[in-house]
Formats: structure tokens, sequence, C-alpha cells
């Protein structure tokens, strides 16, 4: 009898568990939900995910809402859905970025210092794709034996 009470004890733990994680990726996926919609292009998008972070000054801000091919520039068009309360300048920038080697992809914006300030739906014109590690290294080992 003891057995299966600590059974169910233990099973009721594991749900749980399973609803706040399940409740988590979905506030992360849909970031705030007070926020406003914002749009980056970038060249390189790799690494970054949909719920990704986007920060300013290293603070979370909104998520990544999604991540599409524009077919007439072959450019990624990254949706972003910031918090309400933050308007940024029309001249930030944004760039995507890691944490660390082994770390994942973020979006860090930059803000200007502008007083117009870019409307819900506007976008970030001046970004920076993603750096590959692979072509830093190739860069450095092929630049340095190249003269």
């Amino acid at each position: 009898m003891a057995e299966n009470v600590l059974e169910a004890a233990v099973g009721a733990a594991v749900l749980a568990g399973a609803i706040a994680f399940a409740a988590h990726v979905g506030q992360r996926m849909d970031g705030p939900s007070n926020g406003y919609a914002l749009t980056a292009s970038f060249a390189k998008a790799d690494g970054l995910t949909v719920g990704g972070e986007v920060r300013v000054s290293g603070v979370k801000v909104g998520a990544v809402s999604g991540i599409d091919l524009d077919p007439a520039t072959y450019r990624a068009e990254v949706r972003l859905n910031l918090r309400g309360d933050l308007q940024l300048p029309e001249d930030s920038s944004a760039k995507i970025a890691s944490d660390g080697l082994l770390g994942g992809a973020y979006v860090s914006i930059e803000p200007g210092g502008d007083t117009r300030t870019i409307p819900a739906g506007g976008s970030i014109d001046h970004t920076q794709g993603s750096i590959s590690i692979l072509d830093l290294v190739g860069r450095a080992i092929y630049g340095a034996g190249g003269g």
C-alpha cells in the first residue's frame, strides 16, 4: 500500500513538472503578450530559432516570433515580438549574437539616438547577420598563410 502511495506521489510530481515545462515553453514561444511586432532582415540567420530571445543591453525584452526567407532578396526576414513599454528609436540596429562558442543565438538590439521611434509593424533597417565560427577560423588560417 505504501508503495502505491509513493508511486502516485512521484507520478503527480512528474506530471506537475511536465505541465510547468509546457507552460514555460509556450510562454517563451509566444513572447510578450502585450508587446508590439517589428521585423528585421538579415543576410544570415544561422542558429536563430523561433522563440529565441531578443535582448537590449543584455536584458530580455522579447522573443523571435517567426523566421522566413524573402524570395525576392534571399534574406532572412525575422519577426520580433517586443515588450509594449519599449519604444525603439528609428536608427536602432540589430545583430544576431550568441552566448559563447556553444551557446544559442539571439537578437541583440542596440538602441539609436533618434527622437522618432519605430512604429508597431515597422522594421529595424540596420542589421548584421550571424557570424560563422568556421568562417572566422578559415579566414584566420588562409589569411595567415596567404601573405
